[in-house]
């Protein structure tokens, strides 16, 4: 290593404890369908400020909204980041964490962000293994739990369509054959189709989401990079949500330029979908705003030359006019580096006002920004067209200590058809539930 090469290192260790410039806007402006988007702050050191991970101490939760109450659905979960809810009232939960992929941790920035991850409380092994919770007194919380799979490869995304059960492996998509009620599946997985993984995996998590009359699956897969600095070669299938069908294996880009989609779900009102995506770092604590967005067949959503809309990246080489000039803008943004990953939908009557129709969307939390942003649930009213229509409200808040230490932090978050919003939380290791204050 060179001496110049050393001196960064040497900067990037310390940093992990917090370095870099400072946010000159306020997180609120980065919210909305027309954020604040500064001139980019490109800086020798990237902005580092990670939120160690502690987890929560003895009888410690979130804060919930008024006129909500929040309680521990289920504890001492391995990583616990996706959910899902089968027709009986089951609940499945991805106990996942990154795979092992040796070429995405090379050099320097790859040294120095291994260990940022850790510090943040992303370093610990993938259980591989779905859990299933279940709750038959229906009191809002599991009194039972069991391996509902095993032996995955970092699983996330799921999916039930009749008695067919997907799952979102890092690196292909699965079909397993349910029963309902059952506990456990023991049968091994039949492939659907291969899924852009291997060694070089910068962003892992593969969600999946069934259409409404499940002829259809579509799955996303985010970027092999940040913005493209490992070639474009390592970009292909990626950065992209897409339309399978099951049946055959066949696929196609149903939408690109989108970063790193993770969240997907069906607006209620219009019948579109949409999905949460996070945006690109490395830019300034401001820049550049997640969004949530409906997602238009054939769309293309800039990255990585462009970001919310047809503002270009100077950082990417060569550029492509054409492509920046058919970004669209995304329909709503959720705040800069808040890593916003859980999406679902308000179910009528579940949430007291301001909650009863909207998105909720679970906010992992920054490690680009100073201070922080994200570490919480936020709502974002729609109007009776299925759009965004107001500012965000937070639902679920308290996640970060007064130090700045991370006591949790949220991912997944679904309705469980009895009245209550659950949250996954991956630091916490525990499944919280959400529900009207009694």
């Amino acid at each position: 290593m060179n001496r110049t090469r050393t001196a960064v290192a040497l900067v990037l260790v310390a940093g992990l404890g917090g370095c870099g410039e400072t946010a000159s806007l306020g997180v609120s402006d980065g919210f909305g369908p027309a954020p604040r988007l500064p001139e980019p702050n490109k800086t020798l050191i990237p902005t580092v400020n990670v939120a160690p991970a502690i987890g929560w101490p003895q009888g410690g939760k979130p804060i919930a909204a008024a006129g909500t109450q929040v309680v521990a659905f289920a504890d001492k979960l391995d990583h616990p980041r996706w959910l899902y809810v089968l027709p009986n009232g089951d609940v499945l939960v991805a106990e996942t964490n990154a795979p092992p992929k040796p070429d995405d941790g090379k050099g320097v920035r790859g040294w120095f962000m291994n260990k940022a991850m850790a510090r943040a409380g992303a370093g610990v092994p993938s259980a591989n293994r779905i859990t299933l919770l279940r709750d038959a007194d229906h009191d809002g919380v599991a009194e039972t739990r069991s391996t509902f799979i095993e032996g995955l490869n970092s699983p996330f995304g799921m999916a039930l369509v009749g008695k067919d059960f997907y799952v979102a492996d890092t690196d292909r998509l699965l079909r397993f054959h349910y029963e309902p009620g059952a506990l456990q599946i023991r049968e091994q997985g039949q492939k659907v189709v291969d899924l852009p993984g291997g060694t070089l995996n910068h962003h892992w998590t593969k969600n999946v989401i069934a259409s409404p009359d499940g002829s259809k699956l579509y799955v996303t897969v985010g970027s092999n990079s940040n913005v493209g600095e490992n070639g474009m070669d390592q970009e292909q299938g990626r950065a992209a949500i897409w339309q399978v069908d099951p049946a055959s294996g066949q696929h196609r880009l149903f939408a690109s330029g989108l970063r790193n989609p993770n969240g997907l779900a069906w607006e209620p009102q219009s019948g579109a979908l949409w999905t949460a995506v996070n945006e690109r770092d490395e830019i300034g604590s401001d820049l550049v705003p997640d969004y949530i967005t409906s997602v238009k067949d054939g769309g293309f959503y800039g990255w990585p030359y462009s970001y919310y809309g047809q503002h270009v990246d100077s950082r990417v080489t060569p550029q492509d006019a054409q492509k920046v000039a058919s970004a669209l803008v995304p329909d709503y943004a959720v705040g800069p580096h808040t890593a916003s990953l859980g999406l679902t939908f308000a179910e009528p009557g579940v949430l007291p006002a301001p909650f009863e129709r909207g998105a909720l969307i679970g906010q992992h939390g920054s490690w680009n920004r100073k201070p922080h942003s994200g570490y919480k649930v936020v709502f974002v009213p729609f109007d009776a067209a299925g759009k965004p229509a107001g500012k965000p409200v937070d639902l679920l808040s308290g996640f970060l200590d007064g130090d700045g230490k991370a006591m949790g932090r949220p991912v997944g978050v679904i309705n469980d058809g009895r009245d209550g919003v659950l949250v996954a939380d991956d630091v916490g290791n525990m499944i919280w539930r959400v529900s009207k204050a009694r």
